[in-house]
C-alpha cells in the first residue's frame, strides 16, 4: 500500500483521494471531539483514548512498518511536544464551554493559520477564488460561534475562558497540521510516521492523568475503556486520513476541507449531545459547506 500511496503523489487520482480523505477526517474529527466532550471528564476521556491508541499502535510500529530513518527521531520529538500542548489546551477548552460554542472557534482559527503556514513551509498558493471560499467558510464558522455564544446557556460563567483557550487551541491545530504534514513527507514510508507517532503520542495524557485513572471505581473502568477503544480507532482513521491527504496533495486545501467538521460537530451536538440547533445555525453550517466547495472548485 505504501508504494501505491507514493505512486499517487502529485497526480489527479491523488488529488481526488486527498479530497475524500479530508472529508472523512472531517466527519471523524467531529465524532472524536464529541467523544472527548461526552459523559466523562475531558481529561480522563483523552487519557483513555490516547492510551488505547498508543498500545494498539505499538506492535505495528515495532514489528510491521519499517523503522524510522535517523532524522525522524527529532521530528517525532517535536510532534510529541506540539500535540501535548494542543491536548492540554483542548481539554481546558472542552471543560469550560459548551461543545457547539467552542468547537467552531477551534476549527475556525485553525484553517486560516494552516493555509498561511503552508504558504511559508511548502510554498503553496491559494487562488483568489480559493481565498473567497476560505473567507466564506470562516464567516460561517465564526458566525456559528457568535450565534451560539449569544444564545447558549451552558457554562456561561466560564465561557470567556473557554473562548480564549479555543483560539489558542486553533493556533495549535494549524501548527500540528503543518508540522505533521512536514513529518509524514520526511519519511519514505508514510505508515512509519503514523505508527510511530501514535505510539509516542499515546504516552503523554495517560502519564499526566495516572492518579485519576488509578482512582477510578471498577464500575467506571468498563465504560471508559469502551470510549477509549472507540476513540482510538476514530483517531487512527481521522488523523491518519488528514495526514495522508497532506502527503498526497496540498496541505492548505486539506486543512480547509477538514473544517467542514464543524457542520458534523453541530449535528452530533444536536442528535447525540441533545444540544439545540436552530434554522440560523443550519444556515451557517450550509455557509461553511459552501466555502469548502468553493475552495475545492477554484483550486
Amino acid at each position: 500500500m505504501s508504494d501505491w500511496i507514493r505512486a499517487l503523489e502529485g497526480t489527479t487520482a491523488g488529488h481526488d483521494l486527498a479530497l475524500a480523505l479530508a472529508l472523512l477526517a472531517a466527519v471523524l474529527h467531529a465524532l472524536f471531539g464529541a467523544l472527548q466532550k461526552g459523559k466523562h471528564d475531558p481529561w480522563i476521556s483523552r487519557a483513555a483514548i490516547d492510551g488505547c491508541y498508543g498500545l494498539i499502535a505499538a506492535p505495528f510500529a515495532l514489528f510491521l512498518v519499517p523503522w524510522p530513518e535517523p532524522h525522524m527521531w527529532l521530528i517525532f520529538a517535536g510532534a510529541v511536544v506540539i500535540h501535548a500542548v494542543y491536548k492540554y489546551l483542548q481539554a481546558m477548552t472542552y471543560s469550560r464551554g459548551a461543545y457547539t460554542v467552542v468547537y467552531p472557534v477551534v476549527r475556525g482559527t485553525g484553517p486560516l493559520f494552516a493555509v498561511l503556514g503552508a504558504m511559508v513551509v511548502f510554498d503553496e498558493r491559494f487562488t483568489f477564488g480559493q481565498w473567497v471560499g476560505l473567507a466564506t467558510l470562516l464567516a460561517g464558522i465564526f458566525g456559528l460561534a457568535v450565534y451560539n455564544l449569544r444564545y447558549v446557556v451552558v457554562a456561561r460563567d466560564t465561557l470567556v475562558q473557554a473562548l480564549f483557550y479555543a483560539v489558542a487551541t486553533g493556533a495549535f491545530v494549524a501548527l500540528y497540521t503543518t508540522y505533521d504534514a512536514y513529518g509524514i513527507r520526511a519519511t519514505y514510508d508514510p505508515f512509519t510516521f503514523l505508527a510511530w507517532f501514535f505510539m509516542f503520542d499515546g504516552v503523554f495524557m495517560p502519564l499526566v492523568m495516572r492518579r485519576q485513572l488509578a482512582a477510578l471505581a471498577w464500575h467506571e473502568v468498563g465504560p471508559l475503556l469502551k470510549r477509549g477503544l472507540l476513540g482510538a480507532f476514530v483517531a487512527f482513521f481521522s488523523f491518519g486520513s488528514i495526514l495522508m491527504a497532506t502527503r498526497l496533495d496540498k496541505v492548505g486545501e486539506a486543512a480547509v476541507l477538514r473544517e467542514t467538521s464543524t457542520v458534523f460537530a453541530a449535528l452530533i451536538g444536536w442528535l447525540v449531545l441533545k444540544e439545540r440547533v436552530t434554522r440560523v445555525q443550519l444556515g451557517l453550517m450550509a455557509l461553511i459547506a459552501a466555502g469548502a466547495v468553493i475552495v475545492e472548485v477554484m483550486g
